[in-house]
């Protein structure tokens, strides 16, 4: 897959960012035009991967039930800016929420810190990841955790190079205007090896990181994890919830017990019309920046708008998606609830009140996921017809 230009060079000399304490974004609603005196700049620049198994599948982290942010939620593995990460823009400069070297490096670490998955290369065959054995692997995380030596150091001294040309990004994210503590949070997407590559499978087995922040680490389909939200056995925030119902339309990974994982033709084809829609849009996925606004109340959901990029980038070229919506209730400590991805279009159709609009698209959102778990069985017996 080809690989994007990133800003920021690797030989630069990575200069101080002030470092935040952990946390994820909060994002709640925004009112639109929010008045000057209401606006906070975002504050921190933050970081999250979309990590695809070789069976292409999602890893979600279960956060520890004291965390001060998203407590029990289910995340993607990221975080934030390290002063060792690399050079950014300064927090009123627009160019902070672009694509960036240092968010990359920031992103591979803290993969490595959270999960124990290393996104690295070996410098004597770049065609490769780095094999390290699961020992030295949970030594460096820990010691690189715990300050005792810098991740890019620690990489260099195992012979690797954090593999920043195979991170795509796929959307960026803005805390609302309205919320004190903002954040700037730059989402990819990285594809582990297909099986048949070659690479052993203790490579990519997640683990957690001892209940230091996450509890859990584990693949799923992207469809079951979007189902496990909306029957509300899992947390998820409406960043996680929409990218996931996204990638679910392209990864139809089976979700029931005893089903054959699709042949690796399939996934590879999966894999590449994922890629294809990322490429599309106005802008492309990989350039849209979602700063979620209150369209209007249903019940107690909220349906918010993803077009507006944020107060700090009007008057740029940035903008989200115009064409969906989500709907959420916010429920703070337990989390969220109906959570749903629907049509912009179907909820500002003429002549239906807001429960009529409801009504149509939880119908249509019914429909997809049904054809989902068809297609996806469809791709399960297509490779066992394969493999015959």
């Amino acid at each position: 897959m080809a690989s994007e230009k990133i800003k920021g060079s690797a030989s630069e000399s990575p200069k101080p960012i002030t470092r935040a304490s952990p946390s994820a974004s909060n994002l709640s609603v925004q009112r639109r035009n929010p008045s000057a005196q209401s606006l906070t700049a975002p504050r921190f620049s933050n970081y999250s991967i979309l990590l695809i198994s070789p069976t292409n599948q999602i890893l979600l982290l279960q956060r520890v039930k004291k965390s001060s942010s998203f407590a029990s939620a289910h995340v993607f593995p990221g975080g934030h800016i390290d002063h060792e990460d690399g050079e950014l823009p300064s927090e009123d400069d627009a160019r902070i929420h672009e694509d960036r070297l240092a968010y990359r490096v920031g992103a591979i670490r803290e993969c490595f810190e959270e999960s124990g998955i290393l996104l690295a290369r070996s410098r004597q065959n770049a065609n490769t990841l780095l094999q390290l054995d699961e020992r030295e692997r949970d030594l460096g995380r820990h010691a690189i955790h715990n300050k005792e030596v810098k991740f890019q150091d620690w990489l260099q001294s195992h012979g690797g190079i954090a593999d920043t040309l195979s991170l795509h990004p796929f959307t960026r994210w803005l805390t609302p205007a309205n919320i004190p503590r903002r954040f700037s949070t730059q989402m990819y997407l990285y594809f582990l090896p297909l099986a048949a590559a070659g690479i052993p499978d203790a490579l990519h087995l997640p683990t957690d990181d001892g209940g230091v922040e996450h509890t859990e680490a584990r693949f799923r389909p992207a469809s079951e994890w979007v189902s496990l939200a909306q029957a509300d056995k899992i947390i998820l925030f409406p960043p996680q919830f929409f990218l996931l119902s996204l990638v679910a339309d392209f990864l139809k990974v089976p979700t029931s017990v005893g089903s054959e994982i699709p042949s690796s033709e399939t996934l590879e084809s999966q894999r590449n019309e994922l890629m294809d829609f990322i490429r599309t849009g106005d802008p492309p996925w990989g350039n849209k920046c979602i700063s979620p606004t209150s369209l209007k109340k249903d019940g107690k959901r909220l349906i918010m708008g993803l077009n507006e990029p944020g107060p700090e980038l009007e008057g740029t070229n940035r903008k989200g998606d115009a064409d969906r919506v989500i709907w959420v209730q916010f429920k703070g400590k337990e989390g969220t609830s109906g959570l749903q991805v629907g049509w912009k279009k179907d909820i500002v159709s003429e002549g239906l009140t807001d429960e009529e609009s409801t009504e149509y698209v939880e119908t249509r959102s019914r429909e997809r996921m049904r054809e989902t778990s068809d297609d996806g069985m469809e791709h399960a017996l297509r490779g066992k017809r394969e493999n015959l």
